[in-house]
């Protein structure tokens, strides 16, 4: 028995301590081996350091990697700072700092918990986007985009945040509110820099289809550029004033019984009667409050105002009224719908609630052949509908059949000849706004020359550097603080010499994320943003992971900038990111008081009773200070504000970074959220202490020549051969476990694995070979998961020749014919009804289960004489009886 104590601060800071000194991670780019480009999303680093949540998705990427890199890969896996931005200035900001200290700082803590948690990153590789030598490289893709017609400024009402003091784009509002500071937002006219990313719509949806994504983040994708075909229709209004609408339904325009207006389109003004002016006026002020997201949101109950004017339907001449209503965008289509409320649920509410007339036109498809139409019928009935279905009430097309859109062609197509309208096609997504009122950012590679105009800043003179500053807080008139640093902002045209503005807008952070995955290749090339050759061999990505929450963000403008990096033929692919996996969230068990427990008297509750919850977290001091059955104990996302944040510092101190991993891969599926528990910490710290006492009570009987012998040990023995095959089937498990990203069910078949080698150990203590092969391949399979014990294990295994680290050996091979069981139960069914289980031969053939079953003594009593009309076999799983 080893006396040997399984020390895992120790064990953790030697083996982190000696991958340093041997460069262990550092990646080869010249190699004839097979590539493997593993990446985690781009952090900004926050003052708060990595929480264990954090670690959700770096450990099992980690894992990824290192399995890849015993599997004889080439692997890639590097790291960088997402530095730029509103979350680096802000937080300086609220530190009294400024980032040029702060991001440092946060990076250092970064990199020292990520050392902490045993991931293996190349840090030679190490990218900061807020670094001259990176953002040079951003400003010169915004040129090549410019050169392309792609990159635009433009006068636009802008989403402005109070708070932030700078323009979001419309990804960057989360209802109504400001995705970094939660501040309700506001709109302000302002001259805004775009990329045209709607140039993309349709190569962003089409391509979806290529990559190996979740088809969750793909449908948010696909629903944001929101492809859509119809037709455009010509209306009028009463005094001629042409009005044009995009429809998605053409085959319902004998239904359209109102029009709706965006409160912002052009006509309105000219629309509106006098008598509705100063309705229509208030109505239209308040919309402008209102974000995008709150406008369009389908719980929101429908506003609107009449303005007094009536349209003329193309189709029936029938005279319909013109209201405006907030939930029409200008954005979209052409800010003018026509409204058929017998087949569109948001239009039935309307005119239900402002008592518009209601015309059906379209037979539902399933409708009885005596069905009548009902009045008084609420959405969703066989009357008032969104289907698709034959044509009524509606001229010379009652009767054209709806089938595979076939009435909507016809419609299409008539207007279009008719001159009444044409067919179209719209999308949802809205061109990428990137001008930033801030600092913190990459200066916008532009010059304003009162001659030439726009004027790009030559490529010979990139990087436009950020000024030193000591103040750079936002200013409250929305103008960048750059624009009062005369000495960045006057400067000569490169057309002409004259005397020229730079541009004072930054690019918002996701530009610099939008291309850092290609950096990773040539981190400190000078001459061009990344090695042509060195990009070819690695990307595109083949394993990408990081959050959901950036669906329409980051992951759409990452895949834009490649499509246009590759139509300028500086990349072979088209796709950035071949596979993406999202992992779920870590939520902590935070301490709420009730609405009940709040006390008037306290300045700690004073304004609670206001709140519009109905439980307020409570710090840990607070807890004396309530009632146990006043305070509720419920699972919420970890943050500063809640003071619930756990550390993976913290979980290492206690019960070591290998326990951490452990837990963080067995506690669920990668993609499920699960509420952290020190219960799970102590079972991962028992488990990995399991593993240190067997193979440390093991070694001196350990046999490194376990290979010629350990057949004919498992020949003889039960036991052994039962041993080395489940020493086999684990290593199929696993590796196919890790390569499926099922980490949990990885770590549950090594714990059996553990189980058995205990059992084996106790019962057959002079049987070396099986254990000696168990044991090794153990250490091997522990290796991407624990890393630290693995190594220490590996090291005081006696086998000679061995390396120095298990990241360099050979991942385990299984044999199938050791792995195959000589035994399975069989289900026996009768009629469905599971009568019994046996246990056959695995290699039994069909009418062999057949037999079995029918001779199993419950199936015999069970059909008692009955007729055996059919028998049903599954190889190797199931027996179904079919009687009568």
């Amino acid at each position: 028995m080893s006396d040997r104590h399984y020390d895992f601060n120790e064990i953790e800071k030697k083996w982190q301590s000696k991958w340093k000194q041997a460069d262990l991670f550092r990646t080869e780019d010249s190699t004839d081996k097979p590539k493997f480009y593993g990446l985690d999303f781009f952090p900004y680093p926050s003052g708060a350091g990595l929480s264990v949540g954090h670690c959700r998705n770096y450990i099992p990427t980690d894992v990824a990697c290192r399995y890849r890199r015993m599997k004889g890969y080439n692997v890639l896996h590097p790291m960088g700072w997402d530095a730029f931005g509103l979350p680096a200035e802000n937080e300086a900001i609220n530190k009294k700092s400024h980032p040029k200290k702060t991001v440092p700082e946060y990076v250092a803590t970064y990199k020292r918990q990520m050392d902490l948690v045993g991931i293996g990153y190349d840090w030679s590789r190490e990218i900061n986007s807020s670094h001259p030598d990176y953002y040079k490289w951003t400003q010169w893709i915004f040129l090549l985009l410019y050169k392309r017609g792609l990159a635009y400024r433009s006068l636009a009402p802008a989403n402005w945040c109070p708070t932030c003091a700078t323009v979001l784009a419309n990804e960057e509002v989360a209802d109504g509110r400001c995705w970094r500071c939660d501040s309700y937002i506001e709109k302000k006219d302002l001259p805004q820099w775009f990329f045209k990313i709607t140039a993309y719509a349709d190569r962003l949806i089409d391509d979806l289809d290529a990559i190996d994504w979740p088809e969750s983040i793909k449908a948010m994708q696909r629903n944001w550029i929101g492809r859509s075909e119809g037709a455009d229709v010509v209306f009028h209004s009463e005094h001629g004033d042409e009005i044009t609408v995009y429809t998605t339904r053409p085959d319902t325009l004998w239904g359209a019984t109102f029009m709706v207006l965006a409160p912002e389109h052009p006509l309105v003004e000219k629309l509106t009667t006098a008598d509705k002016k100063a309705e229509v006026d208030a109505y239209r002020k308040k919309a402008q409050r209102q974000s995008a997201i709150e406008r369009q949101s389908t719980d929101k109950e429908k506003t609107g105002v009449f303005t007094g004017a009536y349209a003329i339907n193309p189709v029936n001449n029938e005279k319909i009224p013109i209201w405006i209503a907030d939930y029409i965008m200008m954005g979209y289509g052409t800010g003018a719908i026509m409204a058929v409320p017998a087949h569109d649920e948001r239009d039935f509410a309307f005119a239900r609630k402002f008592g518009i007339k209601i015309v059906p036109v379209i037979r539902h498809p399933q409708a009885p052949a005596d069905y009548e139409i009902d009045e008084a019928e609420d959405f969703g009935g066989f009357t008032f509908h969104p289907e698709y279905g034959d044509m009524f009430n509606s001229g010379e097309f009652t009767g054209a059949l709806g089938a595979n859109g076939c009435a909507k062609k016809k419609v299409t197509g008539w207007l279009a000849e008719t001159g009444r309208g044409k067919a179209a096609v719209n999308y949802k997504l809205r061109d990428w706004l990137i001008s930033r009122q801030r600092y913190w950012g990459a200066p916008i590679p532009m010059i304003h020359c009162p001659k030439c105009g726009e004027v790009p800043v030559p490529e010979s003179d990139l990087p436009v550097v950020l000024p030193d500053v000591e103040r750079y807080q936002p200013s409250a008139s929305g103008e960048s603080p750059l624009a009062n640093i005369s000495e960045f902002v006057d400067t000569t045209c490169p057309k002409c010499g004259c005397a020229a503005k730079r541009e004072t807008d930054t690019m918002g952070g996701f530009a610099c994320s939008s291309w850092y995955f290609l950096r990773f290749v040539s981190p400190h090339l000078d001459s061009e943003p990344f090695d042509k050759t060195l990009a070819a061999y690695w990307l595109p990505v083949d394993l990408y992971v990081g959050g959901a929450e950036h669906a329409v963000m980051h992951l759409l403008y990452a895949r834009f900038w490649t499509k246009v990096l590759h139509d300028e033929g500086l990349i072979p692919f088209v796709e950035p990111f071949a596979k993406l996996m999202n992992q779920g969230m870590v939520l902590a068990n935070t301490p709420h008081r009730t609405m009940e427990a709040l006390d008037p008297s306290s300045p700690e509750d004073e304004g609670d009773e206001e709140a519009d919850h109905d439980l307020i977290p409570l710090f840990p001091e607070q807890l004396d200070s309530y009632p146990a059955d006043k305070v509720i104990w419920k699972y919420v996302k970890m943050s500063k504000s809640k003071r619930n944040v756990i550390t993976p510092d913290a979980m290492a101190e206690e019960f070591g970074a290998d326990s951490l991993r452990t837990y963080e891969l067995f506690v669920a599926p990668f993609e499920d959220a699960i509420g952290w528990s020190e219960e799970g910490m102590k079972g991962a710290h028992r488990f990995l202490g399991r593993v240190w006492r067997l193979i440390n009570d093991w070694n001196e009987r350990f046999d490194a020549d376990w290979r010629e012998n350990v057949s004919d040990e498992a020949a003889v023995d039960p036991k052994a051969k039962a041993l080395r095959r489940k020493t086999h089937r684990t290593i199929e498990k696993v590796s196919r476990d890790i390569e499926d990203f099922a980490f949990n069910t990885a770590v549950a078949a090594l714990m059996e694995m553990v189980n058995e080698m205990y059992a084996f150990a106790a019962a057959s203590p002079d049987k070396p070979y099986v254990m000696s092969e168990a044991i090794e391949n153990l250490i091997l399979l522990l290796s991407p998961i624990v890393p630290h014990i693995a190594d220490e294990l590996w090291a005081g295994l006696p086998k000679p020749n061995k390396k120095d680290y298990t990241l360099l050996e050979r991942w385990p091979s299984y044999d199938p014919e050791v792995a195959k069981a000589d035994e399975v139960e069989i289900v026996i069914q009768i009629k469905g009804k599971i009568r019994d289980k046996i246990t056959i031969p695995a290699d039994a053939d069909e009418k062999t289960m057949e037999q079995l079953a029918l001779a199993s003594e419950k199936v015999k009593a069970d059909l008692d004489g009955k007729a055996v009309r059919k028998v049903i076999v599954v190889k190797g799983k199931l027996v179904n009886i079919v009687v009568g």
